[in-house]
C-alpha cells in the first residue's frame, strides 16, 4: 500500500518541468530585482500559463465528446443502443439488421458488406465488459454462418475479455473507437435521440449497398486491424484509422470516371 501511495504522489515529467520553470523564473526575477514579490509574480505567470494550456486541452476534449453524442449513448437502454448501432453501421455503408430481443443466439446485430457477414454484440455498460460477451458472440459466429464477430461497447473491456478475444479472433470496439465512428458520420452533429432511432434498420442487398456508397471492400486497417472511417481533411475525404492517434494510417480515396472507387495508401 505504501508503494502505491508513493507512486500516486509522484509528479509526472510535465509537472516536474513546470515546477522547475516556476522555480527558475522566481529565482531569476529575485536575482534581478531582489524582490520576493517580483519572484512570486514571475513564478505565478508560469503557473498561470500552464493552467491555461491544461484548461484549453480539457475544454477541447469535452467539446469533442459533446459533438460525438456519447453522452446520449450512455443514457440509452440496451435495446436502444442496439438500434442506434444499426443506424450507425448503416451510415458507414453496411447492411444492418437488429436481431430479436430474445433468443438472438449471442448476436444483437447482423451487419454485412462486400461479402462479409459480421455478428455484433452490443454492450451499453457503465463498467468494463467481461469475457462472457466474447464467448457469446463467438458462439453466434458459427450459428449465423458469419465471417467475423465483434463486440461494441460504450465502455471498455476487462483484461480477460481482451485475452479471450485475441485467441478467438473476436474484434473488440471500445469507447474511443465508437466515438471515432460517430464523429466520422457527422463531426458537428450529436448522436440521434432515442426517438430518432425507434425504426429498426432492415437488411439490404450487400452488393447494392457497397456500390451505392462506394465504400472500400475492406475497412480493416492493415497496420493495426481497427476500423477505417471516412474523414475530411485539407485534401478532401480520406479514410483514417479509428485507433488514431495510436495508429496514423490513412488511405486516399480516388474516384474513377466510371464512378467506382479505388483506394491507394497515402502519405
Amino acid at each position: 500500500m505504501a508503494r502505491r501511495r508513493r507512486k500516486k504522489e509522484e509528479l509526472d515529467p510535465l509537472q516536474a518541468f513546470i515546477l522547475l520553470l516556476m522555480i527558475g523564473a522566481g529565482w531569476g526575477a529575485y536575482s534581478l530585482t531582489k524582490s520576493i514579490v517580483a519572484a512570486g509574480i514571475a513564478a505565478g505567470v508560469i503557473f498561470a500559463g500552464y493552467a491555461f494550456i491544461i484548461f484549453s486541452i480539457n475544454q477541447k476534449q469535452i467539446e469533442r465528446l459533446k459533438r460525438s453524442g456519447i453522452a446520449e449513448i450512455d443514457k440509452m437502454e440496451g435495446r436502444q443502443f442496439e438500434k442506434y448501432l444499426g443506424h450507425l453501421f448503416k451510415a458507414h455503408g453496411y447492411a444492418a439488421e437488429v436481431t430479436q430481443a430474445a433468443g438472438d443466439y449471442g448476436a444483437d446485430l447482423i451487419i454485412s458488406k462486400a461479402g462479409k457477414k459480421i455478428v455484433v454484440q452490443a454492450k451499453r455498460y457503465s463498467k468494463n465488459v467481461g469475457l462472457k460477451a466474447v464467448q457469446e458472440v463467438h458462439t453466434a459466429l458459427n450459428h449465423y454462418g458469419a465471417t467475423e464477430a465483434w463486440v461494441v461497447t460504450n465502455s471498455d473491456y476487462t483484461e480477460q475479455a481482451y485475452t479471450l478475444a485475441k485467441s478467438n479472433g473476436v474484434r473488440l470496439i471500445m469507447r474511443q473507437q465508437l466515438i471515432e465512428l460517430m464523429l466520422a458520420i457527422n463531426p458537428e452533429q450529436k448522436a440521434p435521440s432515442s426517438k430518432q432511432i425507434t425504426q429498426q434498420p432492415e437488411l439490404e442487398n450487400e452488393v447494392a449497398v457497397s456500390n451505392e456508397n462506394m465504400e472500400p471492400e475492406d475497412l480493416d486497417c492493415p497496420q493495426c486491424g481497427y476500423l477505417l472511417v471516412k474523414r475530411n481533411g485539407k485534401r478532401g475525404e480520406f479514410y483514417g484509422c479509428s485507433n488514431f492517434p495510436k495508429c496514423r494510417h490513412t488511405m486516399e480515396i480516388i474516384k474513377k470516371l466510371s464512378g467506382s472507387l479505388v483506394e491507394n495508401q497515402s502519405r
